[in-house]
């Protein structure tokens, strides 16, 4: 996790188009200027990064699916349940699951753990779109191999 380039997965461990699930593992540093004010004497993850981790997470899935022919917009958040603290030094692993897709909308089942315990979790709304600009797509697709995304869905990207 890179907190202050806003990259909060470290690594796809697992993503099945067929299945319709992504898993993928994020390390909460230790160290970041953010816990200065969240929280001084408790630093914890703001919850806002949770939620933007599991919608990172789903989107790995939605450009699987798009052949990186789109970009996935977050656009609703839904139930977001924040269950308990992430701190610094926590080992996250997050999923999600492909609920509903159609008519330019991707609906998702996202979850946070820590080890057994539930962190968080949502239901999140996509639209897929065409990227915003080339210099974006590029930036995406020059990332997506550092984090394990399978090279397979990347063949056909133009």
């Amino acid at each position: 996790m890179r907190i202050e380039y806003f990259i909060l997965v470290d690594r796809i461990r697992e993503l099945s188009i067929e299945k319709g699930i992504v898993v993928c593992e994020s390390h909460v540093p230790e160290e970041s200027t953010i816990y200065e004010g969240h929280f001084p004497g408790h630093p914890i993850l703001p919850g806002v990064l949770l939620i933007e981790a599991m919608a990172q997470t789903a989107g790995w899935l939605i450009l699987a699916k798009t052949q990186c022919q789109k970009f996935p917009f977050l656009s609703i958040v839904h139930e977001a349940k924040l269950r308990d603290f992430v701190t610094p030094g926590t080992d996250l692993v997050l999923e999600s699951k492909l609920l509903h897709e159609g008519s330019g909308f991707v609906k998702m089942q996202n979850k946070v753990m820590a080890g057994d315990t539930l962190k968080c979790s949502s239901e999140t709304t996509f639209r897929v779109l065409p990227f915003p600009s080339p210099v974006f797509k590029e930036h995406l697709l020059t990332h997506a191999p550092r984090v394990g995304f399978p090279a397979e869905y990347l063949q056909h990207v133009q």
